[in-house]
């Protein structure tokens, strides 16, 4: 267990950060994103710079980049430096069939919320279908155990993958329509999606347990609606020019694609009907407080300066804590570590911050922490070793229910009259693997 000097702000800064202190649970180069950087200035710049206008009819392009209509706000959202009505508010005014579209994968991000806080801890995860263990890769029954196998399965011949691939590992982020055709290739030939969730989930700097899982189970027909079909159409229609430079130009693979159609039927978890829980899966409608807290405890899943714990003990000095048996097995992209190293390094200009390495389960107990729920299974096993003085509810953009979160449908269902106003199109999830 050590505490961490303070990073002072800048790129430069937080890739020596990390190589000098989170070296050990992360590999390869150590540099940031060439897109994306952390903190709420950057955060708020790129909402101020996101005009919805022909995000319905551009949303899924790929390639050009400038017709690119997706907002890159979801790393943003992912750390809690913006929130989902903070951007849900901000596309109001905007034309109604691009408001509508938008706020539909807004509301798709936050069912993917309310299924994991409820089924993150369950051992099917909201799985309907699974692959039978025979439905292995044309003559091998290699599965993909490491970062080298998955990327030699991600055929580099084919340039509508390679250049998925690279601004994945390079951005940390791809839009929508590239994520789905990863999920789709490495699915319809027989891969197991749990190895590309964590494909993503390492690199991504928006990587999620829910929305990314859920993403990959959705791609691969698992949740119970049809697989996305990766085919040679869609390269043609959203990255103009992308397959005139292929090499598999005259060969293409996914020219007529097909898919794993023998699932093996898997009952949908009890939980998923119905959660009688929302104390422990959804959090405290209210502030619980059992005495007075003497620092805030700050986790990834929510950095902002409007963190509700942060934002009502303005006074108190904050502490983060950098996981180091987590990380040590997650061996997440330095890009991810340099981001959450520059928000931090900004915050630390305005707030009393320490920052530690080590397990947060002991070094937490000496301190009196009020702290802002997290709906992931890690923070509630976290959350009973520590214990809260003061316990803020998450921020949620639709208050979960017990009602059914089996499909996103059955959700939009079971919320009902929640719903913030607007958005009537049903968006489609596979875009958000």
């Amino acid at each position: 267990m050590a505490k961490l000097p303070l990073p002072e702000p800048g790129r430069q800064a937080a890739v020596a950060f990390v190589s000098d202190h989170l070296g050990s649970v992360v590999d390869g180069e150590i540099e940031g994103s060439s897109v994306f950087e952390g903190g709420m200035v950057a955060a708020k710049q790129a909402l101020e710079n996101f005009d919805v206008a022909e995000f319905a009819n551009r949303m899924h392009e790929v390639t050009p980049q400038p017709k690119r209509a997706a907002s890159g706000l979801s790393p943003y959202l992912r750390h809690g430096l913006l929130t989902q009505r903070e951007v849900w508010n901000h596309v109001e005014g905007g034309p109604e069939a691009d408001v509508d579209k938008f706020r539909g994968q807004l509301l798709w991000q936050e069912y993917a919320r309310h299924w994991y806080s409820r089924l993150g801890s369950t051992s099917k995860v909201g799985t309907r279908r699974e692959l039978p263990s025979s439905a292995t890769p044309s003559g091998s029954t290699q599965s993909l155990t490491s970062q080298e196998q998955l990327e030699a399965a991600l055929d580099p011949d084919m340039a509508c993958l390679d250049m998925s691939r690279e601004e994945l590992e390079e951005d940390g982020w791809i839009v929508g329509r590239s994520r789905s055709w990863l999920a789709s290739y490495l699915a319809a030939n027989g891969y197991p999606w749990r190895a590309g969730e964590d494909y993503f989930f390492r690199h991504l700097l928006d990587g999620s347990r829910g929305a990314n899982r859920l993403g990959w189970q959705t791609a691969a027909g698992l949740t119970g609606t049809k697989p996305f079909l990766f085919n040679r159409w869609q390269v043609e229609k959203w990255a103009a020019g992308l397959c005139a430079s292929c090499d598999l130009v005259r060969d293409c693979p996914i020219e007529s694609p097909t898919s794993v159609t023998d699932y093996v039927e898997v009952a949908v978890p009890i939980e998923a009907r119905v959660g009688a829980d929302l104390l422990r899966s959804a959090g405290p409608p209210t502030v619980e407080r059992v005495g007075p807290p003497d620092v805030v405890w700050l986790t990834a899943e929510s950095l902002g300066s409007t963190d509700p714990a942060l934002f009502r003990n303005a006074g108190l000095p904050v502490v983060f804590v950098f996981d180091q048996p987590l990380l040590a097995r997650l061996r997440l992209s330095p890009k991810r570590l340099v981001f959450l190293v520059e928000t931090l390094a900004e915050l630390g200009q305005s707030r009393d911050l320490t920052i530690w390495f080590g397990d947060p389960k002991r070094l937490l107990l000496d301190y009196q922490v009020a702290v802002t729920y997290a709906p992931v299974p890690g923070f509630r096993r976290r959350l009973a070793k520590i214990g809260a003085a003061e316990l803020h509810p998450w921020s949620w953009l639709i208050e979960p229910t017990t009602g059914d979160v089996a499909t996103y449908r059955d959700w939009r269902r079971s919320v009902g009259a929640l719903l913030p106003r607007a958005s009537t199109v049903v968006p489609e999830p596979a875009s958000s693997a």
